[in-house]
Formats: structure tokens, sequence, C-alpha cells
């Protein structure tokens, strides 16, 4: 057993999140063996005093079931009223099944609006860790009933990793219809083997998770490696593994070497930057040279200075979180900007001293101060 997957066992508050696809067949109907294994393993490790988390998918699929639909309806309005029928079904099995193994639940319903202002973003700790303290499991997905932009925060892949983030987990386990990241696409390429562990997010590595997952589910491999990306940022590991291998959330928790291990980064960030990297709104993008990243890299990181800015991407005002790219256009921070993109334009490229000339004012020397920056 490697030191990373034995450390899994130290892992006390723990988010697993099921796709579609492990819970409903094909026609989209309840699979209520995989349901019913999932609630007992969850149920065991909540007993062995673990504090367990479920971010579950499936309403919409559900929901198309009940309502008798042929598929999953195009527009956003089909899709809500799908997910109204489908998220009370679904509610209804887990609590049930769950109570057969003696565990209280909680439905918590998340939006965007939860993840983009601050203090609602502080309220859903607040909620969740009163039910943690009261040993109650949390069942979380999106309100799909609510939301808007085509229902997404935007998956539940995602979303594994922003509860992770409010609830200061300690492991996110997303349980899939793949058994983990492979060298290539195992469909396509027969020779591909498993990765088994991931202790760097490399460009190549998100190049290669491109495409759509399953016609049931919203995520792909990319999303998975997003969450991954965000998680582990946060000094949070993630495993992906199938949601059909017999007790594989005891068992990844045991340490054993199931799916793709993402090792966590050895720091903690404070609230307000976990805030940053998973809850804020993302409204543009700075572009910044080869230096910059090569700062950003470095133990401690940097501000980002007029000077290292080549290119601004979007409309947005000074206060807004932006994302700071490299120049093939892989993510490598995000932070609050001291200027809009309009002055941006403007200061690109120049020296802080110069600010004050070219714009009129100088508020800050710096674009993104580092104690306003996340490092991903």
């Amino acid at each position: 057993m490697s030191l990373e997957r034995e450390a899994l066992k130290a892992a006390k508050r723990i988010v697993v999140k099921v796709g579609t696809s492990t819970i409903t067949y094909s026609n989209g109907k309840r699979n209520f063996s995989q349901i019913d294994r999932l609630a007992r393993e969850l149920s065991d490790l909540q007993n062995q005093g673990k504090e367990m988390i479920l971010v579950t998918s499936g309403a919409v699929a559900v929901g198309v079931d009940r309502l008798g639909l042929a598929k999953k309806p195009d527009t956003i309005p089909g899709k809500q009223a799908a997910a109204a029928v489908g998220q009370g079904v679904l509610m209804h099995t887990y609590e049930k099944l769950f109570a057969d193994y003696g565990q209280v639940v909680a439905q918590v319903l998340l939006t965007k609006t939860e993840s983009l202002d601050r203090h609602r973003y502080t309220n859903s700790r607040n909620t969740f860790m009163e039910l943690l303290r009261q040993r109650v499991i949390p069942i979380v997905n999106e309100n799909d009933v609510v939301a808007l932009d085509e229902l997404k925060i935007g998956d539940n892949d995602n979303m594994s990793a922003l509860v992770a983030g409010i609830v200061d987990a300690d492991l996110v386990i997303i349980l899939s219809d793949v058994d983990g990241l492979y060298t290539a696409n195992p469909q396509t390429h027969p020779e591909a083997e498993l990765v088994h562990t991931v202790t760097e997010i490399t460009p190549e590595i998100e190049e290669s998770a491109g495409g759509a997952g399953s016609l049931r589910g919203t995520g792909g491999m990319a999303t998975k490696i997003q969450a991954a990306k965000a998680a582990t940022s946060s000094g949070i590991s993630l495993v992906i593994a199938s949601g059909t291998e017999k007790n594989a959330v005891p068992r990844i928790v045991a340490g054993e070497e199931i799916g793709t291990l993402f090792v966590s980064r050895e720091n903690r960030l404070q609230f307000r930057k976990r805030w940053l990297a998973f809850g804020a709104r993302i409204m543009g993008s700075i572009v910044v040279d080869e230096g910059c990243c090569k700062a950003l890299h470095k133990a401690g990181g940097c501000s980002i200075l007029p000077a290292g800015i080549t290119g601004v991407e979007g409309s947005f005002e000074a206060g807004s979180t932006v994302s700071v790219k490299d120049a093939q256009g892989h993510e490598l921070a995000r932070g609050l900007v001291h200027y809009g993109s309009e002055e941006l334009v403007k200061i690109k490229g120049c020296r802080s001293r110069d600010i004050e000339e070219l714009l009129g004012h100088k508020n800050f020397d710096e674009v993104i101060h580092r104690d306003d920056l996340v490092i991903l």
C-alpha cells in the first residue's frame, strides 16, 4: 500500500458523489440494488465515526421515468419539471433505505447563489456543520427546479468539490461509470492503462480528459478532472472509481488501490480563499507571460503585476473574480482583481509606477494581490 493510499485511512469527513448511470439503469429506472449497497456502505462508515456526505445525481432521469417520457426534455422548463418530480422520488428512496440502516438523512439543495455570495456560502457551511454535529447524513443535489443557465453549477462532479470545500472535507470519492483515469480513452485504445495515482494535474492530463459522459449523465472525465483540480488545490484528496465496484467506498477509505487517486496538496486554504477557489463566479480572465507563470508556481506564490499581463478576456469590474491563464489557455490560478477589464487593457505590460500616468489614478501597484490569489 502506497503512503498516499495509507493516508486515506485517516479521512474523517468524506464526500461521496454518485452519478446518474450508477444509480439508474439505461432505461432510467432506479437501480435499487446499487442504491441499497451505497446506503449500506455509507451507513457502516458513519457508524465507525466517519462523517459522510452524499452528493447525488439522478433527479432528472428519475423524473423522466416517473413521467413516462421517452427521453430527457430538451428545454430548461422541461428538465426542471422532471427534476421537480424526480427529486421527491429519489429522496424518498434514499430516506427509506438509509433508515433501514439506522441513519437520519437530510436533503440539501444548492444553487449557484449559495456559492456566489460569500455570506450565503458561509451560511451553507453553518448548516452542513450542524447536520454533521447531529450525526445526520446530508444528501446534496443541485436545485434543478430553480437553477438557471441550464441547471448547472455546472454538474455534480464539480458540486462534490464545492461541497468538500464548504465543509473542509478530507476526501472526495466520485463513483462513476468509469474505473478511473486512463492513459487514453479505453473505448478507442484497448491498450490504455489505468492511472492509479496522480500527484500533479498537468495540462496533458487535462487535454486527455475530453469527451462527454453517458446519455443519462451531464459530466465526462473532463468535469471530474476539474473537480479534482479544485479539491486537491484546497488540500483535499479525490478518488475516481467505478460505482459498480463491490464495497468501493469502504475499500478506498481502507487504503486499497481502487480507481485513480488525485493526491491533495499539503496546504489547507483559509476559508476566504476556499470561496475564491470553489464558489465565486468567474467573470473573465487575464493571460500572463512565462515569467509570471514561473513565479506563481514558486513556494508562496506572488502578486500579479501589470508587467506580467499579456492579455485580457471578457468584461469585468474591479473586485471581480477572474481566471489567470498561461499563453496556451491553461488555468493557473483565480483571484480578485483591483482593476476592471477596460483599465487592464490600458496598463497590461506596463510597470506599476506608470499606472497613474496611463489611467489618471492608481489604487494599487498589483492587479491581483497574493492574499487574494488561489494557485490551482
